[in-house]
């Protein structure tokens, strides 16, 4: 069952985790040890895959790892994650996942050099590791029907006043947004080099199940969609399309409100928490946003989501 199915299987909403909770679970480096521990190793490790003695592992004094009673074999559940070789308490790193999920806008890592005394540079790092787990998996399609579609800019001041940055600007860097309309939609955002036909319809081929209805603007790169093919095949989209240079922005179902809505979530939210982020790590920081919005209705603490994209991120 995909998530997109898991989440429209249930009406319930995203499970609410408070700091009181959050404490009580993972009061020391013990707990968390024992829950990353857990997620690798579901009934905790019975077989040594050194010598194959069924035989159940057990905590090493002092140490991060578990010990084979039999050969005397260590495995440590932090190998892999990015909690290994790190000299950071993993009170601390469960906190930093903690802080992340809880709020809609993030966190910076200046806020998490302030709360738990790290250095800046270690937050910050904290905060880069983390936000390597949240980017969506490859071939991920959106499932509903209908979708929206837009792009915005983000970074420096569009020279010769407003609008979208002329053929060449280098200051404003273009982001293309796909949302699923409904309480369980998703949505994907890419930062890209331009919003060409080329790129945009790209983006329609590869993110959107054929046959699918898709709003977008008047833009002129649109134009393409109802004739992209897959397969060799006309793959069936309806489009629709909102003026807004009219001054037109809803015509009954007709319009981008959604995905209008997603890209004021991360304008606010990374100019009002982290107040520049680099064309570089862009897409870093447009992941873990969109990882928060598809699942928010989740009936699972967003802490513990994180959690186990660090458990199944292993190398």
């Amino acid at each position: 069952m995909s998530d997109k199915q898991g989440q429209n299987n249930t009406v319930a909403k995203a499970q609410k985790c408070t700091i009181h909770d959050f404490q009580r679970q993972f009061p020391d480096d013990d707990a968390c040890l024992e829950f990353v521990k857990e997620l690798r190793y579901p009934g905790g490790v019975t077989e040594c895959v050194k010598c194959g003695v069924e035989r159940k592992h057990y905590r090493v004094t002092g140490r991060m790892s578990y010990v084979c009673p039999s050969c005397g074999h260590q495995i440590s559940p932090l190998a892999g994650t990015i909690f290994h070789k790190s000299c950071t308490p993993l009170t601390l790193w469960f906190h930093a996942i903690f802080q992340m999920g809880s709020t809609k806008c993030g966190i910076s890592a200046k806020q998490i050099e302030r709360e738990t005394g790290v250095t800046y540079k270690t937050a910050w790092r904290m905060f880069k590791q983390i936000r390597s787990l949240m980017a969506e998996d490859g071939g991920m399609k959106l499932e509903g029907s209908p979708v929206e579609m837009d792009e915005t800019y983000y970074g420096g001041v569009r020279k010769y006043g407003t609008g979208r940055p002329m053929v060449g600007d280098k200051k404003k860097t273009p982001i293309v947004g796909i949302v699923e309309r409904g309480e369980h939609g998703r949505v994907i955002a890419r930062a890209t080099k331009d919003t060409t036909g080329n790129t945009l319809l790209g983006m329609v081929r590869e993110f959107v199940l054929p046959n699918s209805t898709i709003y977008t603007d008047e833009a002129r790169t649109y134009e393409g969609i109802k004739f992209i093919n897959h397969g060799g095949k006309n793959a069936g989209y309806v489009h629709h399309r909102i003026h807004h240079s009219s001054r037109v922005y809803v015509r009954g179902n007709v319009h981008t409100n959604g995905i209008e809505g997603f890209w004021s979530l991360i304008k606010r939210g990374i100019g009002g928490t982290h107040h520049s982020v680099s064309q570089k790590f862009l897409q870093d920081y447009l992941n873990e946003y969109a990882f928060r919005y598809n699942r928010r209705n989740v009936p699972k603490p967003m802490v513990t989501q994180i959690l186990e994209r660090v458990c199944e991120r292993t190398s």
